[in-house]
């Protein structure tokens, strides 16, 4: 596995493999590789040639206030954890060569981002679809693979690629979870003992609405208090959002459906924000 840090050995780098008629699958990623990670990244290898994983903490998706110093990092941690899977390349940038002047160019993703996490996090998609950009323009991949418990995140990338006709096809990747159902995210390592318990309340309420659904109970207006009932009960739960969204417009729903999704952002205990969702007729 070779580490690149310039965009320019990284452009150099794919076009020479492309020479070669080799497709190229991109994992953009911030580091601190869990399974999830690593699932991402074996089917990014089933899916091309060679495999190109970023490892970059983007400064201008992170809001005031949020967690920007304190993202956990470890570099040779997540070296040796790509060097096991088929990755040929591990992208690792410094801010000042993703940014080397301050930036006066964005990418914003209208619409789909003006609820959920966009509501709460105003200006993160945009830091979000500006930096993946720039990873297509330096990686120049084939196609790249992203993972569905950012389904937001998803849905903005699908949308912006498609606008703009990038010649990238974007791969999702169905949520990864541990033995407790707990969505994997690399924040879930703030999680103290007492804070886990209180964490399961995503996948809980995602259970309780799915039983529900399963007893014929279409109405999202029952079915929502229901979701906020199970996360509230549970000890140190400040609720973001717990919407049910059509999957493919993530507009908001009075009945559920086959393309109904239960989308959730919980604060645990002010420390730790996490996401999780589900089609309710799983």
């Amino acid at each position: 596995m070779e580490i690149i840090k310039t965009a320019a050995e990284m452009t150099a780098w794919t076009r020479q493999r492309r020479l070669r008629g080799e497709k190229v699958c991109l994992v953009p990623t911030m580091g601190y590789f869990h399974e999830g990670h690593l699932s991402l990244m074996r089917l990014a290898a089933e899916r091309a040639d060679q495999v190109v994983v970023s490892l970059f903490v983007n400064p201008i998706q992170f809001g005031p206030g949020e967690d920007f110093a304190s993202y956990p990092r470890d570099f040779e941690r997540d070296a040796e954890a790509a060097r096991k899977e088929k990755v040929a390349v591990l992208f690792a940038p410094e801010v000042e060569e993703m940014y080397p002047r301050p930036i006066l160019t964005t990418v914003e993703v209208k619409q789909l981002t003006d609820g959920l996490c966009g509501a709460s996090r105003p200006g993160h998609f945009t830091g979000v679809a500006t930096v993946v950009s720039k990873l297509f323009h330096i990686v120049e991949p084939d196609s790249a693979v992203f993972g569905e418990k950012d389904f937001q995140q998803l849905a903005v990338i699908r949308r912006m690629v498609e606008d703009l006709n990038m010649k990238v096809e974007i791969i999702g990747h169905p949520i990864v979870r541990e033995r407790d159902g707990l969505a994997l995210s690399s924040r879930n390592t703030y999680l103290g003992e007492e804070d886990r318990d209180s964490a399961l309340c995503l996948v809980r309420a995602l259970k309780a609405v799915r039983a529900e659904v399963v007893k014929g109970i279409a109405a999202v207006s029952e079915l929502k208090q229901l979701a906020n009932e199970c996360i509230n009960k549970h000890p140190g739960t400040e609720i973001d959002y717990a919407d049910f969204i059509d999957c493919g417009t993530l507009e908001p729903v009075s009945e559920v459906n086959r393309q109904t999704l239960l989308v959730m952002a919980v604060k645990i205990n002010n420390k730790v924000r996490l996401l999780d969702n589900g089609l309710v007729m799983h």
